[in-house]
Order: structure tokens, then sequence, then C-alpha cells
């Protein structure tokens, strides 16, 4: 007699193989070609086990952008932990999320669809929850251990997603090179102090 799930690990593993199959034709097809009934076919279960998880497409695909920026949340944590100068876990960890953006489809739901799809505010929440708070913490190290004067950390861990989404959406195999030295220039430019402060008026 086949050994029983508990039901917490069945509703896992239900999650997971929705989620999986989203993913693919997400990154396949794009959101509004993904319909429902292709969703429920590809991932082998009931449109009513779908809709026991998640109410609508929608939130399947909050869930498929949930779990992928917290795979580059952690590939960029882990990049961070191999140095200990604290410039260059900043520099490493934006190494990490330009690769790890590199998966196919994921710029596609991330940078492509996924505000357009879940709203500016919500994308921008979980982009927070898993990445601008590992570059937020990067830059209080750097301030911390005396490199640079106070920064404004809010302000300027915006800009650098900012820059690490722009060398996502541009760089591949054969320009990489050129982008990773850029953006060791830009970031290691931390380390000279800031010019002074003053009114700064837009022309």
């Amino acid at each position: 007699m086949p050994e029983r799930r508990p039901n917490a690990q069945r509703t896992r593993e239900t999650r997971g193989k929705i989620l999986w199959a989203a993913r693919t034709l997400f990154a396949e097809r794009g959101y509004a070609a993904a319909s429902t009934p292709a969703i429920v076919a590809a991932a082998k279960v009931t449109r009513g086990a779908m809709y026991h998880h998640f109410p609508d497409k929608a939130a399947v695909f909050a869930g498929v952008v949930n779990a992928e920026l917290a795979d580059v949340g952690r590939r960029m944590g882990k990049a961070a932990q191999t140095n200990t100068d604290p410039v260059e876990q900043l520099i490493l960890g934006g190494e990490a999320y330009v690769l790890a953006m590199a998966e196919p489809g994921r710029r596609r739901i991330l940078l492509v669809e996924g505000a357009a799809v879940l709203g500016s505010q919500r994308i921008e929440a979980l982009r927070g929850q898993h990445l601008k708070v590992r570059l937020e913490a990067g830059l209080r190290q750097i301030v911390a251990a005396g490199i640079v004067p106070e920064l404004p950390i809010g302000p300027l861990a915006d800009l650098l997603a900012a820059l690490f989404d722009r060398i996502a959406l541009t760089a591949d195999r054969e320009n990489f090179t050129g982008y990773r030295l850029a953006l060791r220039a830009l970031v290691g430019g931390l380390k000279v102090p800031p010019p002074p402060t003053g009114d700064f008026v837009l022309g």
C-alpha cells in the first residue's frame, strides 16, 4: 500500500507543479497567451485543484514572480558571501543578478510583463522584499565600514537596481564582459567620497 503523504506536503507539491508549468508557459508564450486550461494541462492537475490554490491566473503569475525573485535574491546573497569587502560584495551581487536574469524567460516575466500584469506597486513590493533589501543592506555595510560618508540609502539602492535591470535587459554572452567591467567601475566608484552637498536645480 503506497505511503500517504502529509497534507502540507501534497499542498506544496501541487502548488509547485502549477507554478512550474505556469512559469514555462509564461516564459514561452507570454502572460496573455498562456491560458488557464493550458496551465492546468501542463501541470497535470484538475481545474478545481488550481483554483483551490490560486483564485485566478494573475495570482498564479504573482506566485511565479515571487518564486523567480526569491531565486535571484538567493543567488545574489550566495555570490556576495564569497568576499568580505563590502563594495566587492555589492559588485558580486550585481553580477549574480545579471547572470540570474539571463535564465530563459526570466527577463520576460520579471522585467517586461511583471509591472504590466501585477501593477507597478505590487511588483516593486515583491522586488523590494527579495532584491532591494539586499542592496540596502550592502550599502549600509559600506557606510558602516567608513568606506564612504553617509549616503541616502533608499535612493541609491533604487539607482543601483535600475542599473542592474538595464544591464540585465541589454547584456548577452557576447558583450557581458564589457558590461561587467562598466558595472565594476561604477559601483567601485562608491569608494570615492561624493562631492560636497549643495542645492541642485533642474534647468
